[in-house]
């Protein structure tokens, strides 16, 4: 009876598709791409999952801005990802969708479950939440926090340093806190289940330990999601409905969950970073919830960023993977991305490194050793390898013994998605075979027909050297081995990883008359300037939408203005007009020409104003106690963390602003004006 096939479950996040995909998103894929590769080739039934997490409050708004419906619109992104992946040889046995029908029915049954069993109840959220970042913030978490004159909170910024905004809605919410002691206890009795460790540490100090509180998942303020059954006025918030996608994916809650039987629990999960949170703590919990195992691991690797910072299409900063594909070839693009990256940290892209990494790595280690060894072949072999050659020279076991060892401490650091340092494992290997060629001296033993069996074995033992080499780049790199193994003339030798050995070789092999260099040396100079025009391009670009963005406004400004000159009664009629009278006013931190007023307006809060005439009030304190007239029924918004509710009449004369105010006589208290 043969023996079952082991199976490996590995998979991406899904991307949120708010915009076009950089290398630093890339990086995630390529580094999932490479274990999957990897485990095949070590014999392994491998399914590989990515996606896109196409639901919530930013994409709607996306869409309604770009004048589109949301489901066309995530449909061109979704194409635009796929066609990337396609690009960058991405082997994914699926790309979900969260706006697969397969997938909203199965979260459905998921949610219904939670609640069904207690997990979930019904309640009213009150929070901080940042729509940017599709996330909600207790207090304790926002990185700044904006305060009024009493020290109550305002409003602030979330880690990501996007705004948060008050929230109130009726949510139902997810029991988290009761699972916080068994999450604890897993923690402890798997070690592993979070790699770094690094990250373990910061769930437990950052998130656990503080208390773990209840989480909203439903959200009723928009519409674009998977709708709560038989409650369709709650959507079911992101963080259940995209992490569902590992099970749903595989069949989970469908007719067909063979897949889901077969392949769960996840070997690994592998996600940036700033998501570890959502994957560590909420996902193992809904999972115990539902009664099912835990994935294995949950790898949290860094970002790949800039010298000036993490990269963003905001700071006109990125670079993105086509680029650099179809100027440099795939294998280098791949191949940079998992060197440039250390484990657990952040990786920093630049141009010089990008070249350096190219011209030494790639055409002067492997390139070099290749074109050397098949020009010798062909010089002084006639094209021929001897596979059975037995002749030995002082330097062969040496040469055997550091494969040896690289190969093993290649296939260590692999299991570990080490992937920088696995590389490095097999480029010491790279430079040693390329010393073996200077310890040997083939263009010495070439001269000496007494020496033609050594020289038939250095000959044969580079060849070996550069099919193990191709073996092991096999995961990062998908032409380069082929290449390699086309120029010596062992095109369909087993490159299989499970079963290889040094000496596992051909009797015979035919060497091409004449190989081609596949890794050209770059100019310097060139290349760097060509990737920075590249970067540059992407600042200009970004620089004419911004321009064309404040022309449209500028027009809009001018309508306006224009449009105040006349407009009906019935349009003025519709403005809410009251007395307040000034209780405390004060500047606006950081602002020169805020001043902000705290107002009576008769109702039991009163309300906040902010108004830009600083310059005409030297000594605000004096306008405390009079009455002013205000637009009480303005929709509120925010100017620098403030919130201002409303808007005070000023007359302008001469370039003077001065506010309206009233005479403070007992029949004008603060109230309605009526007209």
């Amino acid at each position: 009876m043969a023996k079952e096939q082991p199976t490996y479950y590995i998979t991406t996040p899904i991307y949120y598709p708010s915009g076009k995909l950089h290398i630093g998103n890339s990086y995630t894929t390529v580094a999932v791409d490479a274990m999957a590769r990897y485990k095949r080739l070590q014999g392994y039934d491998v399914f590989f999952l990515t996606g896109t997490d196409e639901h919530g409050l930013k994409i709607e708004q996306k869409a309604e801005k770009l004048g589109k419906d949301p489901q066309t619109y995530v449909d061109e992104m979704a194409a635009g990802i796929k066609d990337l992946w396609k690009q960058l040889a991405i082997t994914n046995n699926k790309f979900i969708r969260t706006t697969d029908d397969e997938h909203e029915q199965a979260v459905q049954k998921i949610f219904q479950q939670l609640l069904d069993q207690g997990d979930i109840y019904k309640g009213e959220y009150v929070g901080w939440y940042s729509v940017d970042d599709e996330e909600y913030f207790t207090e304790s978490q926002l990185a700044e926090v904006y305060r009024d004159d009493q020290g109550n909170v305002t409003g602030g910024k979330a880690p990501s340093g996007h705004e948060v905004e008050l929230v109130k809605e009726e949510s139902y919410f997810f029991k988290m806190s009761k699972y916080a002691d068994w999450l604890l206890d897993y923690y402890e009795s798997h070690p592993d289940f979070i790699q770094p460790q690094s990250r373990m540490n910061e769930m437990i100090n950052n998130f656990l330990k503080p208390g773990l509180e209840d989480l909203a998942v439903t959200r009723t303020s928009f519409n674009w999601g998977v709708k709560v059954p038989n409650d369709p006025k709650h959507v079911v918030y992101v963080w259940i409905d995209a992490l569902s996608n590992y099970i749903t994916a595989l069949g989970y809650g469908s007719d067909d969950d063979t897949n889901f039987k077969k392949y769960w629990p996840a070997d690994v999960h592998m996600v940036g970073k700033e998501i570890v949170r959502f994957h560590t703590i909420y996902w193992p919990i809904m999972l115990h919830a539902l009664g099912l195992p835990l994935p294995k691991h949950v790898i949290g690797h860094g970002w790949l960023t800039m010298k000036d910072g993490k990269m963003s299409k905001s700071k006109g900063n990125v670079i993105y993977p086509e680029v650099l594909v179809d100027r440099y070839g795939l294998d280098a693009t791949r191949y940079y991305l998992l060197r440039a990256m250390p484990f657990g940290n952040d990786g920093i892209f630049s141009p010089e490194d990008f070249v350096d990494k190219v011209n030494y790595d790639l055409a002067n280690d492997l390139g070099n050793l290749l074109n050397r060894t098949v020009a010798m072949v062909n010089k002084y072999q006639g094209g021929q390898l001897d596979g059975q050659v037995t002749t030995t020279t002082p330097f062969d076991a040496d040469l055997k013994a550091t494969f040896a060892t690289a190969f093993d401490e290649y296939q260590g650091l692999m299991e570990q998605t080490r992937y920088a340092e696995s590389l490095a494992a097999v480029w010491k290997f790279v430079s040693r075979a390329n010393k073996y060629i200077d310890e040997t001296e083939p263009w010495i033993l070439a001269k000496d027909d007494s020496q033609a069996a050594t020289l038939s074995a250095v000959m044969t033992n580079l060849a070996k050297s550069l099919r193990v080499i191709a073996a092991m780049i096999q995961p990062v790199m998908p032409n380069a081995p082929q290449q390699i193994v086309d120029q010596l003339g062992l095109t369909g030798t087993d490159l299989t990883l499970s079963t290889l050995a040094f000496d596992d070789f051909p009797a015979t092999a035919q060497v091409v008359a004449k190989g081609t260099p596949i890794f050209p040396r770059l100019d310097v100079e060139q290349e760097v300037e060509f990737i920075k025009g590249q970067m540059t391009a992407n600042t200009k670009a970004k620089g004419r939408k911004a321009m064309a963005k404040a022309k449209e406004a500028q027009v809009a400004e001018t309508e306006a203005t224009n449009a105040k000159k006349e407009i009906r009664f019935d349009v003025f009629d519709k403005v809410e007009l009251k007395v307040a009278q000034i209780k405390a006013v004060d500047h606006v931190e950081g602002a020169d020409k805020l001043l902000k007023f705290q107002l009576d307006d008769g109702s039991a809060t009163g309300r906040q104003i902010l108004s830009g005439i600083a310059q005409w009030y030297p000594n605000p304190s004096e306008l405390v106690g009079k009455k002013v007239v205000i637009v009480a029924n303005l929709k509120p918004r925010k100017m620098r963390g403030e919130m201002s509710e409303g808007m005070l009449l000023s007359s302008e004369h001469d370039g003077q602003v001065e506010l309206i105010t009233l005479p403070d006589t007992p029949a004008m208290v603060s109230g309605a004006i009526v007209g």
